[in-house]
């Protein structure tokens, strides 16, 4: 019996090697490898670019809001050393109006105040009177204007 599981094992082992471990097939396994490791490199290098990439999208994202944010502040600089601000800060923290406005202080609790932050506005009048007559307006509490309209 030993005979017969020797006889079959050597015509496997013959079949085999003559059949499938061939120079060609051989020849053609290597090949397979070396495509497959080609590929796999492949798939590895455009997984890395690919993340490559998102990093620097991330950071063209982060410098142009960066230059965004410079740009606003330089704006804002400007606008702080402009004249226009300087006059509306001084008018503000002192209270102070031109010739020919008026200043409304609304009440804390009405509609109007609670819409701005600002709880000053400023209404234009039409400059009719002169300076002097500004000044006896402003000394009489406008009495002057009411006697002589």
């Amino acid at each position: 019996m030993k005979n017969i599981h020797d006889i079959h094992w050597r015509r496997l082992y013959y079949h085999v090697r003559h059949h499938y471990f061939t120079t060609n097939n051989v020849v053609v396994l290597i090949a397979l490898f070396v495509a497959a490791s080609w590929a796999w490199g492949s798939v590895q290098a455009m997984e890395r670019n690919y993340e490559l990439q998102k990093e620097i999208d991330l950071k063209r994202r982060e410098l142009r809001l960066s230059e965004l944010e410079t740009q606003k502040l330089q704006f804002e600089r400007n606008y702080y050393k402009s004249d226009e601000y300087k006059e509306l800060a001084v008018r503000e923290k002192l209270g102070l109006v031109k010739p020919g406005e008026k200043v409304l202080i609304l009440a804390p609790n009405s509609p109007q105040a609670s819409e701005g932050e600002d709880k000053r506005t400023v209404v234009a009048r039409p400059v009719d009177e002169s300076n002097f007559q500004a000044w006896l307006n402003f000394l009489f509490g406008g009495a002057y204007r009411s006697l002589h309209k």
